[in-house]
């Protein structure tokens, strides 16, 4: 297990923003579903446009589906934006493509720290019903034992004041955590990353939430994407990512990745936010059919300034062949 140096917790990566101008960003994101035997009424979720919200703009959005369908939208009770449609037809692999640009401008500067009076503020905020949701547990944030102990280990409580606290708390979570794909599945409770000091972004954005909600810091999960410019990072690039927002008084929402131990900017694309991902997973969907399920997923971000990557292919050729009760089937892209 890695230990904390409390002389270094402020330390976080953060890329100085030295120039104003915005960064623009092309995105896509590929999906393939493919059924053991052909299915029908399948019906499906999407939540993969990004937003257009304070620091960021997406200027085109794009969304194919195969086989084709007429795609709708809505806005869940959380404000995100969701695609959905429908194929009633028999099929036996369905495959969901996205394009984006986006524009992100770097984030405000944030002060060095808050006056311990800032938890008087922070408590006003329960009297607002808009943070409710991100003050109480959720499906996968609950304070179970485990977490109970590491609070105590990291030492989450209020004796630094709201921002010294956040920063702590994302470089400790980043510090005793081994970033280990597949180590964990998109439904697997914060304890089996808990007991192996091992996970994903996913499972480390789900432990930071439950850990602050804990001292009565509004926080939610953001599911988007991370354009890796350096090595440090850890996470991996073909693939969405997750990070915390904590509510801060005179502040704003400000975003923490204990994955990469930074602070959000204008790398971090913002697509959905929810309690925790079973809010926004980037697909969800049912069908008719008795059928196993193999996913393939690809995710490619690029400056629209810098050269296009040699590989555009993001889904992996495949030698495959298709061979009345209903199913569920759910993105297991973890994040």
């Amino acid at each position: 297990m890695k230990v904390v140096n409390p002389t270094e917790y402020y330390q976080q990566r953060r890329t100085p923003s030295m120039q104003v101008a915005p960064t623009h960003y092309r995105l896509r994101h590929h999906t393939r579903f493919r059924y053991s035997a052909p299915i029908t009424e399948s019906y499906m979720e999407v939540r993969m446009q990004p937003m257009s919200d304070g620091n960021q703009v997406c200027h085109s959005f794009e969304l194919t589906v195969e086989p084709p369908s007429r795609i709708m939208s809505y806005r869940d009770p959380l404000g995100n934006l969701v695609h959905h449609f429908n194929i009633p037809g028999q099929h036996a692999q369905l495959t969901i493509k996205t394009e984006a640009v986006v524009e992100c401008r770097p984030a405000t500067t944030l002060p060095p720290a808050l006056t311990t009076r800032a938890w008087a503020s922070v408590d006003t905020l329960r009297q607002n019903a808009q943070y409710w949701d991100y003050l109480t547990p959720s499906q996968f944030t609950n304070p179970t034992a485990g977490l109970v102990d590491l609070a105590k280990e990291i030492g989450v409580n209020r004796r630094m004041d709201p921002l010294t606290l956040l920063r702590w708390v994302n470089t400790a979570v980043y510090e005793m955590f081994d970033y280990a794909p597949d180590s964990t599945k998109v439904d697997s409770p914060i304890d089996e990353a808990l007991a192996a000091r091992r996970g994903v972004c996913q499972d480390f954005t789900h432990i930071m939430i439950a850990l602050v909600r804990q001292v009565g810091i509004p926080c939610r999960y953001v599911s988007g994407y991370l354009f890796h410019r350096d090595k440090e990072d850890r996470s991996l690039e073909d693939a969405s990512h997750a990070w915390v927002e904590a509510m801060l008084p005179d502040v704003g929402w400000v975003g923490f990745d204990p994955t990469n131990n930074l602070i959000a900017d204008d790398r971090h694309i913002r697509v959905a936010l929810g309690r925790d991902y079973a809010d926004v997973p980037p697909t969800r969907g049912v069908f008719r059919g008795e059928a196993e399920t193999e996913l393939d997923v690809g995710v490619q971000v690029a400056r629209t300034d810098e050269p296009l990557p040699s590989q555009t292919r993001l889904l992996p050729q495949v030698d495959w062949h298709p061979p009345a009760a209903d199913g569920y089937q759910q993105q297991q892209q973890q994040q």
